[in-house]
């Protein structure tokens, strides 16, 4: 945990969102594509659509905690 808390882990973080967070791109990024049926009221949707979202998503979290940590001065102290 504390690798991805130095500031080497933020590029990973941000090349995860770029690519396990948005892909497929076309025709439109894949987590936007689900957080429109979830915020249209998820009907539809089953086990593995909330899986894929959980799993698009979790780049997206991580560079949220990232961000919390940093401007809450918890990073890790050399």
């Amino acid at each position: 945990m504390e690798k991805i808390l130095k500031d080497k882990g933020l590029t990973v973080i941000v090349m995860l969102c770029l690519t396990l967070g948005l892909a497929p791109y076309k025709p439109e990024p894949h987590i936007w594509g689900k957080l429109k049926w979830v915020w249209g009221g998820a009907n539809g949707m089953e086990a593995m659509d909330f899986f894929d979202l959980l799993m698009h998503g979790t780049p997206w979290l991580l560079l949220l905690g990232w961000i919390i940590v940093k401007v809450k001065g918890l990073g890790v102290k050399n």
